[in-house]
């Protein structure tokens, strides 16, 4: 189950493997560390490891110092898109930086900051790509939303406002109606909004099902229908966008649903950061929802999590992707396969 494992400097928050061809042994970790005092000072770190599974090797080929990073998302692979990564700072940047070096990771691999736009004032702390990594999605710690312009190597807000009272811990594109946004708060609603009325129009908002603040939203990249939400109320609750009064089903994962990524090619089949519960892949079929596995060998706040992309990577028809897990204060990051057969 194991392949490899390294602890880094800082507090490490966030996972991402590169899902365009040939880097998908790149992942890239950033950390996140708060050095309280009279002056607070956010600082972090991205950095850039090669993930070779046969000998069982984690190596770091790149890093450097930043602000504090909340989030981090590479753009998603089409058409001539080379290889960018998007980080959302706490000090109110978002940050483009571009996959340079060779392709197999091993060595003279780097991040090049392409361009910068300070967002806000206040932090930001989650961003999305919409598919055609033309915009990009950010969540600030005064509960606004913005949509930022990305062409030509340039950066431009189109679009900020108000979208909740409190952090807006998440926010994500409709892959499939890229014209809809979702939000997420500590304010426990779950918001949908239309980039085509100006300003955006709530589409819907559900206020009374999240108990605790929502975490995560992820559409489902295989069925235009279904949508995902994570809470600090411990539940992953499953969703029919036909009809969203209610989710179709819940399940309690037994700590704060941080993150929650879906399988890149076996629908249904979801990898989830669990805050103090370590990290649980969850099987979804129909109304029905159940853990088919779990990973505690963390021994802090489960925050990070990624499935690698690239059916090429994916050993037995898919069944045993690798999967990369991070904690926060004991500042480890881990490369795993999971033990059980994942065809559903």
């Amino acid at each position: 189950m194991d392949i490899a494992h390294c602890y880094l400097k800082g507090n490490a928050d966030a996972v991402e493997f590169c899902p365009h061809d040939p880097y998908h042994n790149v992942l890239a970790v950033s950390t996140y560390t708060l050095q309280e005092g009279s002056q607070p000072c956010r600082h972090g770190s991205i950095s850039l490891f090669n993930v070779d599974v046969e000998p069982g090797h984690l190596d770091m080929v790149f890093s450097e110092e930043t602000a504090g990073i909340f989030d981090i998302k590479w753009n998603p692979p089409g058409g001539h898109a080379s290889p960018f990564l998007a980080q959302a700072d706490a000090d109110g940047y978002l940050r483009i930086k571009m996959l340079e070096g060779c392709c197999n990771g091993v060595e003279g691999v780097n991040l090049k900051e392409i361009t910068n736009e300070k967002i806000s004032n206040s932090m930001c702390l989650y961003l999305d790509w919409n598919p055609s990594a033309t915009s990009i999605t950010v969540g600030l710690s005064d509960g606004s939303v913005s949509i930022v312009s990305f062409l030509e190597s340039k950066l431009e807000i189109q679009e900020e406002w108000k979208a909740h009272d409190y952090e807006l811990w998440t926010t994500s594109f409709d892959i499939h109606q890229p014209n809809l946004v979702y939000t997420g708060s500590d304010d426990c609603k779950f918001s949908c909004w239309d980039l085509r009325d100006k300003p955006p129009n709530v589409v819907f908002q559900s206020s009374k099902v999240h108990k605790m603040g929502v975490c995560c939203i992820e559409k489902s990249p295989h069925d235009p229908n279904t949508l995902l939400t994570g809470s600090y109320d411990e539940f992953l609750r499953v969703w029919d966008l036909r009809s969203i009064s209610k989710p179709l089903n819940s399940i309690n994962l037994g700590g704060g649903v941080w993150r929650v990524k879906h399988h890149p090619f076996i629908p249904g089949l979801v990898l989830a950061a669990c805050m103090h519960n370590g990290f649980a892949i969850v099987a979804i079929k129909g109304n029905n929802a159940e853990v088919s596995e779990t990973y505690k060998k963390h021994d802090s706040l489960a925050y990070g999590a990624d499935w690698q992309k690239g059916e090429a990577n994916h050993i037995g028809g898919n069944t045993k992707p690798l999967v990369a897990t991070c904690s926060f204060y004991d500042k480890l990051v881990r490369v795993w396969r999971p033990g059980n057969d994942l065809i559903l």
